[in-house]
């Protein structure tokens, strides 16, 4: 009986240490847990660019040249004409490319004097020409435009004028330096015709 009770005290002190370190082994995994959501949130923190001013320009797209023409609703008759011309692949290489963008009343100005209603009375053959007309090879800033005549994609040249503001042939650059991974985009409110 004796032998009977000791083993049974036994079970219950050893229950009792199992019991106790699991509890033990239980709250330290709650607190590692803790610290390990804490170590999170403070990681997350640090890698949150607002605080240490690493964040990217709002200039500088993150995208392609295509990319930064689809962003902007301004330039969405532009990308119905790259795209039935099939050069949005071509523009999204790695380049570089400088891209002298029309706006969307650059292209209805030119539908008007054209007297067709939109992209759909054109033909891809129509298209590339005068799309590849507004691109030149590598990378070139505003800073770096000067009174000079350049070659495109398309093999003409258009005529740069820098003596009052900024002139491609007639139309006038409205905004500069929007840059891009593979290249940088000027906005221009006239299409070029070569």
């Amino acid at each position: 009986m004796k032998t009977i009770r000791t083993i049974t005290a036994g079970i219950f002190l050893m229950a009792s240490m199992m019991f106790a370190s699991a509890s033990e082994n239980m709250s330290s995994l709650e607190r590692r847990l803790h610290v390990d959501d804490y170590n999170l949130n403070f990681e997350e923190w640090m890698l949150d660019t607002e605080y240490f001013g690493s964040k990217k320009s709002k200039s500088e797209a993150m995208g392609s040249v295509v990319d930064i023409a689809v962003a902007n609703p301004d330039f969405s008759i532009l990308v119905e004409a790259v795209t039935k011309a099939d050069l949005a692949g071509a523009l999204s290489a790695e380049g570089p490319f400088t891209v002298f963008a029309p706006t969307n009343d650059a292209f209805k100005a030119l539908f008007k004097e054209l007297g067709v209603s939109g992209v759909k009375d054109l033909s891809a053959e129509q298209l590339t020409p005068i799309l590849t007309y507004h691109v030149v090879s590598g990378k070139i800033m505003s800073s770096d435009l000067s009174n000079t005549k350049v070659k495109t994609l398309n093999g003409e040249k258009i005529k740069v004028d820098i003596s009052d503001g900024v002139k491609i042939n007639e139309s006038h650059v409205t905004k500069a330096d929007i840059s891009g991974k593979n290249g940088v985009v000027h906005v221009i409110d006239k299409v070029l015709i070569p």
